[in-house]
This record gives structure tokens, sequence and C-alpha cells, in this order.
């Protein structure tokens, strides 16, 4: 790796938390205290608006519209995770878009197990429908585990035969269980996940659940009639093949896709956008998306 900044990332998250460890609730605590060891000190207006049960905040950067709504789901391989660990990335989406974050707390794992966490995103969308929003002026956006729900969101919608918002954005989003893409292997070292991580939460998360049910591993899906998708991924991912391989199959869906592919990047890396330049670019190509999918 060439990329310095990224390479003090890695170190600074390698030397904070020890992926290998089996309990979730210190893993919770540690990644908490990681991401915001790497906040900006941003201004933002922060509103709690629950949906039903499901915590719920509405986020918006100085000068940030509520006319339309990016609705946000936070990463965590569904066991870790909260918006308050997300709000610096919520807080740089408003402000690179120009309008206000919706982001909810969606169960998490082993608490609870699928599909729950889908279900919340899912309703969480109704919601902001019920609130008034028109399914044009809403754009769904996940990181991680988070990118996972809001394809799965999508699916649901879709196969419920609700209007779909204008189009999602999906940052090193999971998208095949089964994990078999081969930079599992080439790119072992280069992030900072870890193979065993990744199957101590599928095992959690899913609890004996089919690894390619789709709205677990949207690879498996029939994903014609989607909207407009972004991803966004590094090339030292450890989901990298996978990624790739799931937009292969959106093109030859129909389904149209702006993809970016970051160099020297690792998993979520926009999270420590404060500390890496390319984070901070990314959050940006994405603001501009969202503004150009609700507003042409």
């Amino acid at each position: 790796m060439n990329n310095k900044q990224a390479e003090e990332v890695l170190k600074t998250i390698n030397k904070s938390i020890s992926l290998s460890q089996g309990n979730i609730f210190q893993l919770r605590k540690d990644f908490e205290q990681l991401y915001l060891k790497f906040s900006s000190k941003q201004e933002l207006n922060v509103k709690i608006q629950n949906v039903s049960d499901i915590p719920g905040f509405k986020i918006c950067a100085e000068h940030a519209r509520d006319d339309h709504i990016i609705l946000f789901f936070h990463g965590g391989s569904f066991t870790t995770g909260s918006t308050k660990e997300h709000l610096d990335l919520c807080g740089k989406l408003s402000h690179a878009s120009g309008f206000c974050v919706f982001s909810i707390d969606y169960r998490l794992a082993p608490e609870h197990k699928f599909p729950d966490a889908v279900e919340d995103c899912l309703m969480s969308y109704l919601w902001l429908l019920k609130k008034g929003f028109e399914p044009s002026q809403i754009v769904l956006a996940g990181i991680s585990a988070g990118g996972t729900l809001a394809l799965s969101t999508l699916l649901s919608l879709r196969d419920s035969g609700v209007e779909l918002p204008a189009a999602a954005v999906c940052m090193s989003p999971v998208v095949d269980m089964l994990f078999e893409g081969h930079s599992i292997v080439t790119n072992r070292g280069k992030d900072w996940i870890t193979q065993e991580r990744l199957e101590m939460s599928r095992k959690v998360y899913l609890k004996g659940n089919n690894l390619t049910q789709p709205l677990a591993s949207p690879l498996y899906a029939d994903l014609h009639g989607l909207p407009h998708i972004m991803i966004q991924v590094g090339n030292h991912e450890l989901l990298l093949d996978d990624i790739i391989k799931f937009y292969e199959k959106a093109i030859d869906s129909d389904v149209k896709v702006t993809f970016e592919l970051w160099k020297d990047m690792f998993h979520s890396f926009q999270i420590f956008s404060s500390a890496v330049e390319e984070g901070q670019n990314a959050i940006q190509s994405a603001g501009e998306y969202i503004k150009k999918m609700l507003l042409e």
C-alpha cells in the first residue's frame, strides 16, 4: 500500500479492535470509541424522531434542506453500530448533498435476528411516506451492513408493490453471505475486517437461515425493476469481488448503476474521512450523486 494516510488508519484500527474476539458487546464499545475518535467537529442540527419503537434521528448540516431526505442505515456487521457512531458520516453526507439525513438504529443481532433489521428499515421508509415525503424525494443510503439493508429494503418495497425511492447509495455493501469472492484471499491483510469476523457476524445474524436468501444476500435476488444505485468500494476490500459480481448482475438486469472503485481503500473507508482524503472525496461524490437523483 502506497497510501500513507490509509496505512496509519489501518494501524489505528488494528490496535483499537480485536476482531477475533467473540464478545460482541465489547466490540460495540470498541467500535464506538474508534469511530468517535475519527469524528470531525461539525455543527449539526440533530433531532430525535422515533419510528414507533425504532430510534430515529434527523440530522441536518448548516443550510441543508428538509423537503427531500436521505434515509440512512449505519454499518456494523448487523451486530454493532448506531447513528451516534455514524453521525459524522451522516453530517458530511448532509453537507455534501444539501439535504437532511434521517438515520435509524435498527435492531441488532444477537438480541434480534434476521429479518428484524430489514423490517425496521422498511418501516422507516413507509413512515417517511406517511410523513408526507414522496418516493421521488427519498434516497436510501447505507454503509457496510447498512448498504446491504438499503438493497434489502429496495427488494422488499418492489416485491410489496410499494413505489421505490429515487435512488440508493451503497458503500461497501455485504452482498453475498457465502463470501466466495477470491478477494477474501487476495486482499487478506490489506483490509481491517477479517474472514473470521465476517463468518461470526453471519452466524449470529442469520441463525440458521439460508445464506442465499435474497434479503440477506442481495446477489441472489432478482434485481429487475430497482432504481438507480451508486456503489462505492475500495480495491483493498475483502468483499471486492462479491461487490463487483453484484454490480455486473445489476447491469445485466437493466439496473442503472454508478460504480466507483477507490484505489488503496479498505472497508467503509468513508467513516474515516477525517484522516483519509479519499473518504471525504467519496462522500462528496455521493452527495453530488444524491443531489442529482433528487433534483433532476
